[in-house]
Order: structure tokens, then C-alpha cells, then sequence
């Protein structure tokens, strides 16, 4: 004990009251029933722009000439044929399935067949692990 002397009780009340209601809490439906059957006065305002999607839809004309003025045609970059040669090849070599090599490198099977069809998206990760399991350099020259 720090204090030196009696110690002594303070007696006073002590009054908590609730926080006034903000402003989410006012248009809360209780609160406006309670409001109405005190016989308070209500405020009620209709937005202009209720219930509809008027962002969505204000800009779509601009958006729609861009669309049909556009020509260049997009593609994603494929696989190049003499890659999926060379993992078709070192997988044959090897006497693997796709299934079994895409267990060795922690991919599914459907991975493997993308590649050796050509129709996946090259990512230079599994490339590399289809590098390194079948022991042979896939990509570049040899």
C-alpha cells in the first residue's frame, strides 16, 4: 500500500447511462415503431435511385462500341509442339503413364495430358519438375 493515512470508502452513486442512438440504430424498424407509438415525429425520405442499378447501366453504350470496335483477336500462349514431343518421349522412355508421372510430380493427370496435347498454358514449375523426374532437359537445346 502506497497511500499513507486511513483509507476511505467513496460512498457517491454512480450513474451509468446508455450511449445516445446512432444513427444505423434510428432507422432500425424497432425504433421506428417505438417511435411511432410514443407519438413521435417521423421523418421518411424515398431515394431517388432506389432498388435500381444505375452504375451498372450508365456506361454500357461506351462500353458496347469499344467491345465492337475491337479486332485484335487475344489468345493464350500454348504449349510448342517440340516440347510436348520431348515429354511424350521421356515419359515413353521411361515406360511411365500420365497418371503415374503426374503422381511423381504432385500433379494431376489431367495436367500431363494438357501438355502432351498441347493445350496447357506453359508454366516454367511444372516444367521444371517434369525436367527433373524424367531425367531429361525438355526445353532449349540438349
Amino acid at each position: 500500500m502506497a497511500g499513507v493515512g486511513p483509507v476511505t470508502q467513496d460512498w457517491e452513486p454512480v450513474v451509468i447511462r446508455k450511449k445516445a442512438p446512432n444513427a444505423a440504430a434510428k432507422k432500425d424498424e424497432k425504433a421506428v415503431n417505438a417511435a411511432r407509438r410514443s407519438g413521435a415525429e417521423i421523418e421518411t425520405l424515398r431515394k431517388s435511385s432506389a432498388g435500381g442499378n444505375k452504375a451498372a447501366s450508365s456506361s454500357t453504350s461506351l462500353n458496347t462500341r469499344k467491345l465492337d470496335e475491337e479486332t485484335e483477336t487475344l489468345s493464350h500462349e500454348r504449349i510448342p509442339l517440340e516440347l510436348k514431343k520431348n515429354i511424350m518421349k521421356a515419359r515413353m522412355d521411361k515406360k511411365l503413364t500420365q497418371a503415374q508421372l503426374a503422381q511423381l510430380i504432385n500433379e494431376k493427370p489431367q495436367v500431363i495430358q494438357e501438355y502432351e496435347s498441347g493445350k496447357a498454358i506453359p508454366n516454367q514449375q511444372i516444367i521444371n519438375k517434369l525436367e527433373r523426374v524424367l531425367g531429361a532437359k525438355l526445353r532449349g537445346k540438349k
